[in-house]
């Protein structure tokens, strides 16, 4: 949604300095990825979408980790550091802290809601504007409320919000949460932070009991019911982040089926939010899409593939395969049980089969490299064909070398390629080869020992063995053939 017409607000504030003691990670919480992304990443999306003239990030446990993420995927926020753990009031005052003085609406979410949607936190901006508010939260009905802040009205407005430890038996039957996100007048957010005390249960500065401030002054509170509890559901611990990962990745596969995308089973197949898919796009069991991935119309992937950063053209098949920072062609075929490594570029009818692995390979338009091979640092022509257990020998052990296969070439069964060498435009080289020089054009290269049958070895050195046997027996057998004739 545009501000033009909303105007902006002040800030947003994200409260991410948890230490997230349940996790047991020594990655901070707010970095545990969802769908390819930090948690954190989701709620800077979020917020962003307000359009804030100020949007700051509060960090406090393992800063060093959060700080250097945000500089990589948000370089624009504002980081505050929150120095002890004294609760919610404590972490916003910290936030403040660092805007100065500013009028106007604050925004006050948090890092760990990775379902919340810009679209939501608008909804609750306009909810605060439309009925004068004060101050306004965005609350939720849930079945069990244990371990949630209970929502306390009167004649309809929010009057309290009371944590699981301070409530009254009473008070524990409600059902209605508070999300733990708001929107706050400025000057009322201040004067209310100066005026909290830790006369609680867990000693801290509960952000909750700006509520009650705010209608101790006769403010108007308002409370926003979320019928999507989900984008109101944190993360504390392992658990909840399966929890949430799996229904994002149900919202992400549902929002490409609705455009077209046929997802053959939804609970193996597991797809990134930054993935972009066409209509017509088939993915089949076991399939995990991930990074900037992209795939076009009519491709078909899996079952059993993982693609991280590859790019699939138009009526591609991609079977059994994993892949990384590869290109494969419109109408080529992939798999199964291939590996594709970085710098992979695989031409418009190309193919990459079985057991076959590559690295830094252009494989041209309908090149093949069928199975059992190992390509790298190579340049395949056009057409050309490589046979089955051929080894691109590309290490010397100190140094990387390339080679090039012409167009239309043919490298027979069991060859090996020693870089740097190059095989010129319609050249053969014959199976079990070894080659170590330039082959030109049209020529058949022949580079292997000349066969020598050993007369009688098996009776001599393996004596008394089934092998000896048996030639034994085919002698016998072969000797009275030549009698009968």
């Amino acid at each position: 949604m545009s501000t033009t017409d909303q105007g902006r607000v002040a800030a947003v504030v994200i409260m991410a300095a948890g230490a997230g003691t349940r996790m047991k990670s020594a990655t901070a919480k707010v970095l545990h990825p969802l769908a390819g992304r930090s948690m954190l990443s989701y709620a800077v999306d979020a917020a962003s979408a307000l359009e804030p003239e100020h949007l700051v990030v509060v960090i406090g446990h393992q800063r060093e980790q959060v700080q250097a993420h945000l500089d990589e995927i948000a370089p624009q926020v504002i980081t505050a550091v929150q120095e002890q753990p004294r609760g919610t009031g404590d972490a916003v005052r910290s936030g403040l802290a660092a805007l100065g003085e500013l009028t106007g609406e604050v925004v006050v979410t948090s890092g760990d809601v990775p379902l919340l949607t810009g679209e939501t936190l608008w909804e609750l901006v306009r909810a605060h504007r439309a009925e004068g508010n004060t101050a306004t939260l965005l609350t939720t009905i849930v079945d069990d409320p244990t371990g949630y802040g209970r929502i306390v009205r009167e004649a309809g407005e929010v009057a309290r919000i009371v944590e699981q430890r301070d409530a009254s038996d009473d008070e524990r039957q409600i059902t209605e949460i508070n999300a733990g996100i708001y929107v706050f007048d400025a000057e009322t957010l201040r004067a209310g932070i100066a005026a909290l005390s830790t006369d609680n249960a867990q000693g801290e500065l509960y952000l909750t009991d700006v509520i009650a401030f705010a209608r101790s002054r006769a403010g108007r509170v308002g409370g926003t019911v979320l019928t999507d509890s989900l984008q109101a559901e944190g993360v504390n611990d392992r658990v909840q982040l399966a929890t949430l990962s799996a229904e994002l990745n149900r919202r992400i596969l549902r929002r490409w089926m609705i455009e077209g995308v046929t997802v053959l089973d939804p609970a193996t197949t597991w797809v990134h939010d930054s993935v972009d898919l066409a209509a017509d796009v088939t993915l089949l069991p076991g399939t995990s899409l991930e990074g900037a991935t992209s795939v076009a119309t009519g491709a078909v992937i899996g079952p059993d593939t993982t693609l991280i950063d590859v790019e699939v053209g138009a009526s591609a098949h991609v079977v059994r395969t994993h892949a990384t920072l590869a290109v494969i062609g419109e109408g080529a075929e992939v798999g199964p049980f291939s590996y594709l490594r970085p710098g992979t570029q695989l031409g418009v009818k190309g193919k990459i089969g079985a057991f076959v692995e590559t690295k830094n390979a252009e494989i041209g338009d309908g090149a093949k490299v069928p199975h059992l091979t190992y390509c790298g640092d190579a340049t395949v022509g056009e057409g050309a064909n490589i046979g089955a257990g051929t080894i691109f020998a590309n290490y010397d052990g100190v140094h990387k070398s390339h080679t090039t296969v012409g167009k239309g070439s043919f490298v027979g069964s069991d060859s090996v390629l020693v870089a740097p060498v190059e095989i010129a435009d319609g050249a053969y080289i014959a199976a079990g080869s070894t080659i170590t020089s330039a082959v030109g054009p049209g020529e058949l290269a022949v580079a292997r020992g000349q066969q020598r049958n050993i007369r009688g070895w098996v009776a001599r050195k393996r004596p008394g063995t089934r092998t000896a046997a048996a030639a034994e027996a085919a002698l016998e057998q072969a000797t009275g053939q030549e009698r009968d004739q």
